[in-house]
């Protein structure tokens, strides 16, 4: 299954892979790109959306 739900990403035994121009690897849940920016926007809510309506 393909997904971007962190809900997904983290059940138990979930394996998560990462695809790329150099080939596919598995990563841990903290590792892929949405996963940092996913937590960044969650801490930085109001400072996000008032950069978005600038």
């Amino acid at each position: 299954m393909a997904t971007h739900s962190p809900v997904l990403l983290v059940y138990p035994r979930a394996k998560i892979y990462h695809f790329s121009q150099i080939g596919i690897s598995e990563v841990k849940y903290e590792d892929p790109d949405h996963y940092a920016i996913t937590k960044d926007f969650l801490n930085h809510q109001e400072q996000v959306t008032k950069v978005l309506m600038e």
